[in-house]
C-alpha cells in the first residue's frame, strides 16, 4: 500500500473571514509584527466588505476536501482529511491539537500553493512546526508536500480553463487575445531568495523561474499561436520597497495603447478563486480593461477540476513512497525545502 507511512491527510491554507465582523481581526493575524497602520487594515478591508465580508476561500478549501475524500475512497486510500488554516479558523495550531487527541502520528500535507518562495511555501513549514511546538511532545509527526507548479494535475485544469475563457470571447476577437499569465507580486528580494540554495534559477529566483515555464506549458498546450507573458497583481509593500512588475493593470494599459482589443487573464499563481482572484482581477482588472475598450475575460484556477483533484492523491503516493519528484520541467523540485530554501530576505 503506498501511503502506509501516513495515518492523516492534512490541508493546510492561508484562510479568510466568513462575515463583516472577521475581517479586521483575520487582517490582524495575517499582517501580526509588521506595523502596518490600522487606515490601512480598513482600506483592505473594503474588499471583503463588497462580499458582505466574506472571503471565498473557505468555501473553496472545503469544496476541495469533499473532493479529496470522495477521490481518496473512491481509489482506497484509507486516509482521514483534516484542514488547518495559517491565519483564521480552523487555525491550524487548533488541528494539530485535534489530531494529537485523535491519535494521529504521522501526517502528509499539502498546502494550497504550487510555487516556491518564502510566503508560498517555507512559511507554510515554518507554521506547521510552531503548532507542532505548541502542541507538545503529542504533536504527530507532519510532511508537506513540495511544489507542484509543474505537475500535469496542475497544468492540465489551466489549460483547460483558458481554453473555455477564449471561447467566451467574442469570435472576431478570439484570434488575436493576448493572454496575460497573473500571479501574486512579491518583494523582488524575497523573489530573489527563492529555490534551493546552490541552484541558477536566473533573476527572480525560482518563483519566477517558475511562473515563467508554467505560462509556457500551458500557452504550448493550447495549440494555439496567442502572445501571452506574465503579469503580477496584488501588491501590497510600500512604495519605496521594489516588488515584482508588471503589474497587470499596467500592463492592460500598455496593451491597449499598442492596438489590443481582447485579453484573458490567467490567474495561474492561485490554486483556488480566493479574494485576491475575484477583487484584483475580476474587479480592477476587469474595470481597466473597460476603460481602455478592450474585452476582458478571466480564466477559471484549478479549483476542484478532477485532475487537480487526483493530482492530490498521485502527490501523497510520491512523498509516501520517497519518489523522485515528477514534472513537466528540468527545474530542480524543493522536495523538503532545505535550510536556506526559499528565505524571507
Amino acid at each position: 500500500m503506498p501511503y502506509e507511512p501516513y495515518d492523516a491527510f492534512l490541508l493546510v491554507s492561508f484562510g479568510g473571514p466568513e462575515a463583516n465582523e472577521d475581517v479586521i481581526p483575520f487582517l490582524e493575524n495575517v499582517t501580526r509584527g509588521r506595523n502596518i497602520p490600522r487606515e490601512r487594515l480598513a482600506e483592505v478591508g473594503q474588499h471583503y466588505y463588497l462580499y458582505d465580508g466574506v472571503s471565498p476561500i473557505n468555501r473553496q478549501c472545503r469544496d476541495l476536501i469533499a473532493a479529496i475524500r470522495s477521490d481518496f475512497a473512491g481509489a482506497g486510500v484509507d486516509l482521514p482529511v483534516y484542514w488547518g488554516n495559517r491565519f483564521w479558523t480552523p487555525m491550524l495550531g487548533e488541528t494539530v491539537a485535534q489530531m494529537a487527541r485523535d491519535g494521529i502520528r504521522r501526517v502528509v500535507a499539502m498546502a494550497t500553493s504550487a510555487y516556491s518562495n518564502y510566503s508560498s511555501h517555507r512559511a507554510y513549514l515554518d507554521d506547521i512546526a510552531a503548532a507542532r511546538e505548541a502542541v507538545g511532545p503529542d504533536a504527530p509527526e507532519i510532511e508537506l508536500i513540495r511544489p507542484f507548479f509543474d505537475h500535469p494535475g496542475f497544468i492540465e485544469p489551466l489549460v483547460e480553463h483558458t481554453r473555455d475563457a477564449l471561447d467566451r470571447l467574442p469570435e472576431d476577437r478570439r484570434a488575436g487575445a493576448h493572454l496575460l499569465f497573473s500571479a501574486h507580486s512579491i518583494p523582488t528580494a524575497m523573489a530573489e531568495a527563492s529555490g534551493a540554495p546552490g541552484h541558477a534559477y536566473g533573476p527572480g529566483g525560482a518563483y519566477v523561474a517558475q511562473l515563467t515555464e508554467v505560462a509556457r506549458l500551458v500557452s504550448e498546450r493550447l495549440g494555439e499561436d496567442h502572445p501571452y507573458e506574465l503579469v503580477y497583481q496584488s501588491r501590497s509593500g510600500p512604495p519605496s520597497q521594489p516588488w515584482l512588475e508588471p503589474d497587470v493593470n499596467d500592463r492592460l494599459a500598455d496593451l491597449a495603447r499598442q492596438g489590443a482589443t481582447a485579453v484573458v487573464t490567467v490567474p495561474y499563481g492561485f490554486v483556488s478563486d480566493h479574494m485576491e482572484v475575484v477583487y484584483d482581477l475580476d474587479n480592477e482588472a476587469r474595470e481597466t480593461a473597460r476603460e481602455h475598450g478592450m474585452h476582458f475575460v478571466r480564466a477559471l484556477s484549478p479549483g476542484t477540476h478532477p485532475r487537480f483533484v487526483a493530482m492530490v492523491r498521485e502527490l501523497v503516493a510520491e512523498r509516501a513512497a520517497g519518489a523522485e519528484p515528477f514534472g513537466l520541467t528540468a527545474l530542480p523540485a524543493c522536495h523538503d525545502c532545505p535550510e536556506g530554501c526559499c528565505s524571507q530576505r
